[in-house]
């Protein structure tokens, strides 16, 4: 290439090169200029400052856990969703086992308190049987009250007195009999002393 045809290439370039641009700059602009270049110049110190306190911070708190031998405070940790529910099913499992004690023991104290209602319920078998004594005399007496008295039967109704005796000696009902007893033989001696004096004047 001679030194003609490079000639004509730089003409060429330059005519087809655009001029370049600049944008007019206003007062409004270079003051914002001027306050970011402000900004810059104290943010950076302020920065650099705050993060020199932070560690100096840092740092005297790792020296007195190192002393006290204590770990740093850990900041706290959020438990994941599977730690919540296993928190969770322990905390119903815990109140479960609670109510089936709670309801256990007021079974347990229910259940005693009906058996002791039960054999509250249940007669007294020495009663049971004084009762069933005391019954049988008592008809036993009856009847020979009834023989006595009613049917004329003295000598039957005297048995039946001594039997009622003889089978139940310490029933009330056996004084009953004796007192008939008493009475019958007391008629008798009666009976026969009005009997004796009505023949003393003959004999006479």
């Amino acid at each position: 290439m001679n030194e003609d045809q490079i000639k004509r290439l730089l003409i060429e370039a330059d005519a087809t090169a655009a001029e370049p641009g600049f944008s007019p700059m206003t007062g409004a602009g270079i003051r914002s200029q001027l306050r970011r270049k402000r900004l810059v110049r104290v943010a950076v110190p302020t920065t650099a400052a705050a993060a020199v306190t932070v560690a100096a911070a840092l740092a005297a708190l790792w020296a007195a856990s190192m002393r006290t031998g204590s770990p740093p405070p850990q900041p706290q940790r959020i438990a994941s969703p599977e730690e919540q529910v296993r928190q969770l099913q322990m905390q119903t499992e815990t109140t479960l086992k609670l109510v089936r004690d709670v309801l256990e023991k007021d079974w347990r104290e229910r259940h005693l308190a009906s058996l002791e209602a039960e054999l509250a319920s249940i007669p007294d078998p020495l009663k049971e049987i004084g009762r069933q004594v005391d019954k049988t005399a008592f008809i036993l007496v009856y009847q020979a009250d009834k023989l006595y008295k009613e049917l004329n039967q003295t000598e039957s109704a005297v048995r039946a007195y001594k039997e009622v005796i003889q089978l139940f000696p310490t029933n009330q009902w056996a004084d009953v009999a004796r007192e008939r007893l008493s009475q019958i033989e007391q008629r008798q001696i009666n009976q026969s002393g009005k009997g004796v004096s009505k023949c003393e004047p003959r004999n006479v």
